[in-house]
């Protein structure tokens, strides 16, 4: 009989290990606790009947850039707006982020030679810097430090050094603080530019593209990718500890069976409880959740009245004014303050797939999808303050706004036990935990015999890339002798 694999969790780093658990020779069984899969790749009609809006992941710079998901022929369809980013500035001014370098150069004026300068060396080589990016090295040894010189030398400072070498009160530094923003970190912080230039590089090369038909489109066409090698997936079936899997077949590491847990390093803890070894549980049990996420979905009559013309064709925008103004938001935020304008992003996913609209009353009704920064595990509600945000750069959006859906830190947890307090990027972003996350050495070992983690809180941590999930299913395959 062969040897059998069992996935907690089904969202992109789920399905991605199971599908490379099978293509290795493994009988897969996905055990998902949720009543549907995908995790945090998932859509519903949450506000308007017929109106698909994302539930978390929406954008995906980084499936388009993933080393993994490239290898597979996905039956998904990507779309992509106009403009991939547009960052409003006081005035009815942004900064525009294109998909074409050379462009978004002309746009920013005289701070465009230096956007060239930091951009320009990436962008000539977009596949091997994503390789290495997301590609966790042997060890996982200081992965953003040894990424070759064309991003590892501009990945090092703080994302506030780069913004000061952009500028400083520039739109090109505002530009580049809201994408060092993604990483949910103070900006003041080193390696923090790292993540303002992998999201920079993705816009102008592969894009800022969404799934038509929401971002479940992309988990339903994994899970049939999983299902082509006869693999099972089985929704509603919660584990608790390591025993419970005895219950759907598991026959232990004795048999050459493997267990890959796409959870939280706390989770995980709980699960193996008993199992363990003391100090792999202490480093778990220690692994720290960062700021947080406040969910606020919006139905729009005839779309979000932005004062700048780009904005109106952007598929996402970032509200946080000037670079100091979002690193002072973050910083307030880390430190578990509510900032009075705390960074925000807009999604105008329907401007590429126009499906996700609906007509009523003669009217198009448009999704928008937003979130702000919170404190991690904030129990209060931000809905006035993203509202009032918007309405800043969009005078007249109250008047149109038909629907409005909220989830707030508690609710995005419940919804998704992953995200911890909130937190929707598998872990703080602190430079430890960008290094070692758990832990330096074998990041994917639990220290359970055929059993090992790959979740967003490994390398190379969040976004759905699937990358944990592929390279925590290498490590058991090659566990097992197989690979």
């Amino acid at each position: 009989m062969s040897a059998r694999a069992f996935v907690v969790g089904s969202g992109p780093n789920g399905l991605a290990a199971a599908i490379e658990l099978a293509r290795a020779g493994f009988r897969v069984t996905v055990l998902e606790g949720a009543a549907e899969i995908g995790g945090g790749c998932r859509s519903s009609a949450r506000l308007v009947p017929g109106m698909i809006h994302d539930d978390c992941a929406a954008v995906h710079p980084l499936f388009a850039a993933s080393p993994f998901f490239r290898t597979l022929e996905l039956d998904v369809k990507l779309a992509h707006p106009e403009i991939p980013l547009v960052h409003p500035l006081a005035g009815g001014d942004a900064a525009v982020l294109h998909r074409d370098l050379e462009t978004t150069v002309t746009g920013l004026g005289r701070e465009g030679r230096r956007w060239r300068r930091l951009f320009a060396p990436l962008v000539r080589y977009p596949d091997r810097i994503a390789d290495l990016a997301l590609t966790p090295l042997p060890g996982s040894i200081a992965r953003h430090t040894v990424l070759g010189p064309r991003f590892g030398a501009r990945g090092l400072p703080p994302a506030t050094a780069v913004s000061g070498f952009l500028g400083g009160d520039t739109p090109a530094a505002a530009l580049f603080a809201g994408l060092s923003a993604h990483a949910f970190s103070r900006l003041d912080r080193p390696l923090t530019s790292a993540v303002g230039l992998m999201m920079g590089l993705t816009a102008q090369t592969w894009g800022w593209p969404v799934v038509v038909g929401g971002s479940g489109q992309l988990t339903a066409a994994l899970a049939d990718y999983v299902r082509e090698f006869d693999g099972t997936i089985r929704t509603g079936v919660l584990i608790r500890r390591l025993s419970d899997l005895v219950g759907v077949g598991y026959r232990g590491a004795s048999a050459g069976d493997v267990v890959v847990l796409t959870t939280t390093p706390g989770h995980a803890a709980k699960i193996l409880m008993g199992n363990q070894p003391a100090r792999r549980r202490r480093r778990y049990r220690r692994f720290r959740h960062g700021a947080a996420a406040f969910r606020v979905d919006l139905a729009v009559r005839g779309g979000v009245p932005w004062r700048n013309p780009d904005a109106r064709r952007a598929g996402t925008l970032h509200l946080g004014g000037t670079a100091r103004e979002i690193a002072a938001a973050e910083r307030m935020t880390t430190s578990g303050r509510v900032a009075e304008n705390p960074f925000i992003l807009v999604g105008q996913q329907y401007l590429a797939d126009p499906s996700r609209s609906v007509k009523r009353d003669g009217e198009w009704l448009h999704p928008v999808w937003t979130y702000a920064h919170v404190p991690a595990g904030y129990r209060g509600d931000v809905t006035e303050r993203v509202i009032s945000r918007i309405e800043a750069y969009a005078p007249g959006l109250r008047e149109r706004i038909v629907e409005v859906s909220t989830r707030s830190t508690a609710e995005l947890e419940a919804d998704n036990p992953n995200y911890v307090g909130g937190d929707v990027a598998g872990g703080a972003n602190s430079p430890r935990q960008l290094l070692a996350r758990p832990v330096l050495r074998n990041p994917y070992d639990t220290g359970v015999n055929g059993v090992f983690l790959g979740s967003s809180s490994t390398p190379p941590g969040g976004g759905v890339h699937g990358m944990a999930g592929f390279a925590a299913a290498r490590r058991a395959a090659r566990w097992a002798g197989i690979l």
